[in-house]
């Protein structure tokens, strides 16, 4: 009899360990413990809230999961995702420049996005060796010159920067900015560190000013007579030329933009991209909304809004964009740029950029 009872309570006993294992929280195995996963997702945006709310209210509508938002500059976004640790209610990092992705990387601050579904969307150079970090746009680093320029035609590649010819004539921002990090890890990619660091000295000495302001302020140079060429990102141009002040609307006017090494690697190409922090609670959700910013329609709308580039095929672009033509792109570089940037930062404070 006492064996009996025993056999019955033993499997009781096991049946209660099934339900237990089967209705445990998802965060058991990783993912989310929060009663309502299914109807939120938290967003860390290092880009402001007007270049991304109204596709995340696109989204809210379309799939019903309510989209919490909070932005600030990447670094400060990087840092508190660090100090939160696993009580971190960040669901998608959202970046610009691989740099900074690379860096919550590297700080085991994300992981790996299993979905091949969202890596079969955009080609393999837009994807993290480690599938960590996907990109959503491409911009390009490139420069703008003043149209009275009249030796343009000798400037062909970024490594023309370097020749005595441009002495005095160059406007750039500050070493401590991770858009000219990545230009210099993209450099050291092609050529290795020592030829880089000699074409990067070269370039320091041919700078007109001490590196300062952010990348309109080196076009407004330009207009003001204090360079001739201007190293920026392709749609600080755009924003000058659609702005509505008219200093910066009539100093980007008084410039044009060249795309550099066409007839070989291609310019220099870095992302806006986003990441799953490593202690997401809404791990799927998160994956939803990486796959609807990659579908075409949020594609286009990505690109005419932030005047970049999409990374998928065929999502159109702007009008002005379009007027430019295929750009060739240095785009087997991007996934070494992260992993390049402490020996560019190195770099550069040995030539004495500033």
């Amino acid at each position: 009899m006492q064996n009996t009872l025993f056999f019955i309570n033993y499997k009781a006993l096991q049946s209660i360990l099934i339900l237990i294992f089967v209705f445990a929280p998802v965060n058991s195995f990783g993912h989310s413990s929060n009663d309502h996963a299914e109807e939120e997702v938290n967003v860390y945006s290092g880009r402001k809230g007007k270049l991304i709310e109204p596709m995340l209210k696109k989204f809210e509508n379309k799939t019903g999961i309510k989209v919490n938002l909070i932005t600030a500059k990447s670094d400060a976004l990087i840092k508190r995702m660090e100090s939160e640790g696993e009580s971190s209610p960040a669901d998608l990092f959202v970046t610009v420049d691989v740099g900074r992705l690379d860096r919550a990387k590297r700080m085991g601050l994300l992981q790996k996005i299993n979905s091949f579904s969202i890596v079969n969307k955009l080609p393999q150079n837009y994807i993290d060796k480690d599938r960590e970090w996907v990109g959503i746009s491409k911009r390009i680093r490139t420069v703008v010159i003043s149209k009275k320029m009249k030796d343009k035609n000798n400037l062909k590649n970024f490594e023309d920067l370097s020749k005595d010819q441009w002495a005095g004539r160059i406007c750039v921002r500050s070493s401590n900015n991770i858009y000219n990090q990545s230009l210099v890890a993209s450099l050291i990619a092609n050529h290795g560190e020592k030829k880089a660091e000699v074409f990067v000295k070269k370039l320091v000495k041919n700078f007109a000013r001490k590196p300062s302001g952010n990348d309109r302020a080196q076009i407004a140079a330009i207009a003001k007579g204090e360079c001739d060429i201007a190293i920026v990102n392709h749609y600080y141009y755009i924003l000058m030329l659609n702005s509505k002040e008219s200093e910066k609307k009539k100093a980007a006017n008084e410039t044009e933009i060249i795309f550099l090494n066409q007839d070989n690697r291609g310019a220099h190409v870095n992302i806006s991209g986003v990441g799953i922090p490593k202690h997401a609670k809404n791990y799927e959700n998160a994956k939803l909304l990486i796959s609807y910013m990659l579908d075409s329609e949020s594609q286009e709308w990505y690109a005419k809004t932030n005047n970049e580039y999409p990374v998928i095929k065929d999502a159109k672009v702007s009008q002005l964009l379009n007027s430019w033509g295929s750009i060739k792109l240095d785009e087997s570089t991007l996934n070494k740029l992260g992993d390049l940037n402490p020996n560019a930062v190195k770099l550069m404070d040995r030539v004495g950029w500033q």
